[in-house]
């Protein structure tokens, strides 16, 4: 009788083996009938259950600073600038002198105009003592009626001379003051634009600008697809403005840091520039230290104004697909069900949707990537923290909502 013996093999082929055998068997057992495909376990998932709220809106927008008042100051009267009576780039009060003209060819005016009032008055003096004399005579029919209409237009002629003179007399005073160029508003000086000996031709030169920095204006553009966005919005019902229809506004200074006191937005222009199709809006700030300049770029951001009802989703929930931005929502049979959403503005703990999902579904938050449509899911635990707009201590910072292809 012949007695076949196993081919000898080394242990560590012995070992590889016996593992491929138990996988193999791990695998036939895992089978489901007629050798189908194995039965993996539902997917774990974390979700949150939508519910609506009030959600307050902030819209931000780029903004450049500037005066509450800008005042050029301009000369009133020709002459040479003498001298700067302040300190460049300091604080001025109003009233108080910037430039002086040299004023001598204004004193002579005034001289003059002062000599020939004198000469005006003298002469209706004269014909006033004319116009006495005649009138006695008259009534005793010594002089003819032509003779007294004469002295009596002289006389009329004589005062009107002297209102005549006088308002030269006047108009030489106020030349004369006006070379001394004061400032119109309290605010801050600039650099003086001419310097001292200069021919300066009345208002056609600018001496300098007087700008008033407290309060602050800050002016912002809205775009023309902003506004008609937010129109219908509010016509909607679905945003509803503050009762006075003011909305409140915070600066973003260009260092990222946040400006310490608030503002209040008090104009809105109804016209819409065709160069860049914004509207121009603007806000107040005090700025009792200065901290802001004329002509800075900031970011402003307006609240006030809320969204009611309405329902808010984590970003990480939000998946890009073919047709659009789709969320998972588990439904009745514990599978996972794309749902097509419009996803409207963002806010602080998520996106607003504005079409798509109901209040009391189940939103897969966690797990999204793991799963397809029609996969069974297993709800570990729901995402309270993310529904109420905090993140757990192990989530990672949120990113860009992920692509992802809706299986077939």
């Amino acid at each position: 009788m012949i007695v076949h013996q196993p081919p000898y093999l080394p242990p560590a082929l012995q070992r590889a083996a016996i593992a491929t055998s138990l996988l193999l068997a791990g695998l036939i057992s895992g089978c489901g009938p007629a050798g189908g495909p194995p039965a993996f376990p539902p997917a774990p998932v974390s979700v949150i259950t939508t519910e609506t709220r009030d959600v307050p809106i902030a819209l931000e927008y780029t903004a450049q600073t500037a005066g509450y008042r800008e005042v050029e100051v301009r000369a009133r009267v020709s002459g040479i600038l003498l001298k700067r009576n302040y300190r460049e780039g300091s604080t001025v009060r109003q009233d108080e002198s910037l430039f002086s003209i040299d004023p001598a060819t204004f004193q002579l005016a005034q001289r003059r105009a002062q000599a020939d009032l004198g000469v005006a008055e003298a002469q209706l003096q004269q014909a006033q003592r004319e116009l006495a004399r005649l009138k006695p005579v008259y009534e005793a029919k010594a002089v003819s009626q032509k003779e007294l209409d004469d002295a009596t237009s002289s006389e009329r002629i004589a005062a009107a001379q002297v209102e005549s003179v006088r308002a030269r007399l006047n108009e030489a005073k106020l030349n004369l003051e006006w070379t001394r160029v004061e400032s119109p508003i309290t605010g801050v000086a600039s650099r003086a634009a001419v310097s001292e000996g200069t021919l300066v031709s009345g208002a056609s030169v600018l001496l300098t600008t007087v700008t008033q920095t407290d309060p602050m204006y800050v002016i912002f553009g809205v775009s023309d697809r902003d506004h008609l966005a937010l129109r219908r919005d509010v016509e909607a019902g679905r945003i509803k403005l503050p009762a006075d229809g003011k909305l409140k506004a915070t600066l973003k200074l260009g260092d990222g840091q946040d400006y310490a006191r608030g503002g209040a937005v008090n104009f809105s222009d109804v016209r819409v520039n065709t160069q860049t199709g914004t509207s121009e809006s603007r806000a107040e700030f005090p700025n009792p230290g200065n901290q802001l300049r004329a002509g800075e770029f900031v970011r402003i951001v307006l609240s006030g104004a809320t969204r009611p009802a309405a329902i808010v989703i984590p970003q990480r929930a939000v998946l890009e697909g073919p047709t659009g931005k789709f969320v998972y929502v588990v439904n009745a049979e514990s599978k996972a069900e794309p749902r097509p959403v419009d996803v409207g503005t963002w806010v602080t703990d998520g996106w607003v949707i504005n079409a798509g999902l109901k209040p009391g579904e189940r939103v897969i938050v966690d797990g999204v990537l793991k799963i397809g449509p029609g996969a069974p899911v297993n709800v570990t635990e729901p995402a309270a923290a993310a529904a109420n707009g905090k993140k757990p201590a192990d989530q990672p910072k949120e990113k860009p909502p992920a692509k992802a292809a809706v299986k077939s």
